[in-house]
């Protein structure tokens, strides 16, 4: 199994920075897509940006010129660089590996952008 554990979030004025990691151990070997995740409350959890094995990405619209995903170089670490945060980029955000034809989710980390 794999265990993700997150870190990063917090709270930013609009306009600021954050950077989200997501560390995974355990039975590591095999990890394959990875992802960033987020929810508000009476949402649905939706896809921020995600990145392969290969290292092709892939941003939803709202991420678009303002996210960086990137990954660890043994696989085992994925990041999300968050750049000219909006109110509306508040939320949980999950970390989400794939492994095997399986998912593992982190914990969530709160973001709280005010304006």
């Amino acid at each position: 199994q794999v265990q993700l554990v997150e870190s990063g979030g917090g709270l930013v004025q609009a306009g600021g920075s954050l950077r989200l990691s997501c560390t995974a151990s355990g039975s590591t070997f095999g990890i394959g897509d990875m992802g960033w995740y987020r929810q508000t409350p009476g949402k649905q959890r939706e896809l921020v940006a995600a990145i392969t094995s290969e290292g092709f990405t892939n941003y939803a619209d709202s991420a678009k010129g303002r996210f960086t995903i990137s990954r660890g170089s043994r696989n085992n670490a994925v990041y999300l660089q968050m750049n000219s945060l909006k109110p509306e980029d508040t939320a949980v955000y999950y970390c989400n590996v794939q492994r095997f034809g399986r998912a593992t989710w982190g914990q969530g980390t709160q973001v709280t952008v005010s304006s």
